[in-house]
Order: structure tokens, then C-alpha cells, then sequence
């Protein structure tokens, strides 16, 4: 288990950020990723007929599409055990292996710091 009230404020900006998108939208996850600018990219699960994008690989797609060329790190907040490795390929496609990603509950608080490896 990870003090949420001992991470650097940049990572608690991303979990908070995280948890607010999985609230508003009432969606399963929320995700936040930070790239190498300091920008922050933030989303929740896309659940389309057609299309179901889990909240992390969305925001790691808007980070993307905005012409983000690496990420520092990234945030997703789910009742989920673990971050899955489809998250993780795509945090390391745009961030490299040892991009932290943070995995937090519902609450905001951060369980697992896991490397997007």
C-alpha cells in the first residue's frame, strides 16, 4: 500500500484528477496521465456499441492525439486489483518501461505503483 498523503503533489494532482472523471461520468474507471510537459490528459471508460476503451488507454489516446511525446506518469481509479496489461502497453507505448502508473480506489487512496514494463 502506497501513502496517498506521501506522493509527490504532481502524482496526487493525476489520482485526484482520476477519481473526479470516474465520479462525474459515472463510469467504472477514471484515468489522468501527465506527459513530459506537465500537461494532464484525463478520462473515463468508453462503453459504445461499437467501441469500449478502457478509461486509461483513452486518456493515453487524448495525451496522443494532442501531440504528447512521452508521459511521466499515469493514475487510474477503479475497484480493479490491478492495472490491466493492455493499460500498461500503452502507457509504455508513449512513456517508455518505467513510466509509473498508480492505481488508486474509489476512495483516491493509491494501493499499487506498478511500471508500465
Amino acid at each position: 500500500m502506497t501513502d496517498s498523503s506521501a506522493l509527490d503533489p504532481e502524482d496526487r494532482k493525476i489520482v485526484t484528477l482520476a477519481r473526479s472523471a470516474r465520479a462525474r461520468n459515472g463510469v467504472p474507471e477514471g484515468a489522468a496521465v501527465r506527459d513530459e510537459t506537465g500537461r494532464t490528459y484525463v478520462a473515463g471508460t468508453v462503453e459504445l456499441e461499437s467501441l469500449r476503451l478502457s478509461a486509461l488507454r483513452t486518456a493515453v489516446a487524448m495525451a496522443v492525439a494532442s501531440g504528447a511525446k512521452s508521459l511521466e506518469a499515469a493514475a487510474v481509479v477503479s475497484e480493479a486489483g490491478a492495472v490491466a496489461d493492455e493499460d500498461r502497453a500503452a502507457v509504455r507505448d508513449l512513456g517508455g518501461p518505467g513510466t509509473p502508473v498508480l492505481l488508486a480506489g474509489p476512495d483516491g487512496a493509491v494501493h499499487t505503483t506498478v511500471t508500465a514494463g
